[in-house]
């Protein structure tokens, strides 16, 4: 039993694909890209300068000190 063409030439397969097929191939090296790009740009980010911002706050700061209740807005 012979083996089939692509794992026997995957080079010469791809070839054929990228004249053939070029959106399926296209569309496969993009997704290729996405777990790589995971991997790799964060750590070139940080490399380069940038840095994460800060988390954003889930609930409002609440100020130091007693409270001032406002005087002559009597509305009684």
């Amino acid at each position: 039993m012979s083996t089939p063409q692509f794992w026997s030439t995957p080079f010469r397969y791809i070839r054929w694909a990228a004249h053939e097929k070029p959106a399926i191939l296209a569309a496969l090296a993009i997704g290729f890209m996405g777990p790589v790009s995971l991997a790799s740009i964060p750590p070139i980010r940080r490399a380069l300068g940038d840095v994460d911002p800060e988390p954003i706050p889930l609930t409002y700061p609440i100020p130091q000190g007693p409270r001032v209740v406002p005087k002559g807005y009597d509305d009684e």
